[in-house]
């Protein structure tokens, strides 16, 4: 098959730096030309074939592969785990001509920690933990900074936060600005990603807002969603976000990544989220060291289109279970 060229991305963590406030008053969103640009998106490039599967292949590697339901079980974060280190059937991979794919991560709540762990023993994928009383973030802040201390004690390597709404609801920016970078501090080596719940957050503008004061606070990624609102990852909402990111970067040189989360089920998204990121952030950000993809089903429909690919029809769903 004809192969994307690979990216590698090499880069500093995102320290922080201090708070703005007159940064974050300015911030505007322009709503209406903000979804014209967004419903443009899917149509601007034309993914097919060799290179809808590259894509395709390229998503997946970008996937935290996510089970945070009550139901949770170790076998069941033992399945996933089979899952995330071979998410594509070895005879599809054989017929495209690639080697061996993984997804970026696996999330689970703190209880699978362990669990994930030992699924996960040698295969080099980290295990991310949702914490601070995800996905409300309502528990009292002392409990929420222990909640980071025990799942990187117990070997998580990332770390998904969530803010509290209340204080981009508010304009709380100093209060937004202290948590979070408490959050950061207490995640030690664990990368943090920030969850913003943009669905709670009322306008775009305050979605524009709360990117930034996480961002001067020390993020490595921000995250649309906890996949537990009403709304979730859409479009506009990533455009927004992304494009706060890119004039972070612009303004302090320092890379933030960016996690849409919730909803997105279909590679027909996947490919609209690349896209995405490649129009507004370029190729740099086209990697799993600064894209996530925050999802638990989503790799069964890759799979069964890179299947598709290969053979010229779409195979039973039963031929590629989740593990």
């Amino acid at each position: 098959m004809q192969k994307e060229k690979a990216v590698t991305t090499i880069h500093e963590r995102n320290p922080g730096i201090p708070l703005d406030l007159g940064w974050i008053k300015h911030a505007t969103v322009n709503r209406s030309a903000v979804e014209r640009r967004a419903s443009t998106l899917p149509a601007r490039r034309s993914v097919k074939k060799d290179w809808q599967a590259a894509w395709l292949l390229r998503a997946t590697t970008c996937i935290d592969l996510t089970t945070l339901a009550g139901d949770d079980t170790p076998g069941k974060v033992q399945r996933l785990c089979a899952k995330a280190i071979q998410p594509i059937r070895q005879d599809i991979l054989d017929a495209l001509g690639v080697g061996p794919i993984r997804v970026a991560a696996v999330c689970v709540y703190h209880s699978r920690i362990k669990d994930a762990l030992q699924a996960l023993e040698g295969a080099g994928i980290p295990v991310a933990a949702v914490s601070t009383g995800f996905p409300a973030g309502q528990s009292p802040f002392a409990q929420r900074v222990a909640e980071i201390e025990q799942s990187v004690e117990a070997g998580a390597a990332e770390i998904d936060i969530v803010i509290s709404r209340e204080h981009v609801l508010r304009g709380n920016w100093q209060q937004l600005y202290d948590e979070v970078k408490e959050f950061r501090q207490v995640c030690g080596e664990a990368h943090m990603k920030t969850i913003l719940a943009t669905g709670d957050l009322g306008t775009l503008q305050q979605v524009a807002q709360a990117s930034r004061v996480c961002m001067m606070a020390g993020a490595d990624f921000i995250k649309t969603s906890t996949g537990k609102e009403s709304t979730n990852a859409t479009l506009p909402v990533g455009l927004v976000m992304t494009r706060a990111i890119r004039d972070y970067h612009d303004r302090t040189d320092h890379m933030v990544g960016f996690k849409p989360a919730g909803g997105i089920r279909t590679a027909k998204q996947a490919l609209s989220w690349l896209i995405l990121m490649k129009e507004e952030l370029g190729d740099n950000w086209l990697s799993s060291s600064l894209f996530r993809i925050g999802a638990s089903s989503l790799v069964e429909d890759i799979e069964r289109q890179l299947s598709h690919h290969v053979t010229g029809r779409y195979a039973a769903r039963h031929h590629m279970p989740m593990g």
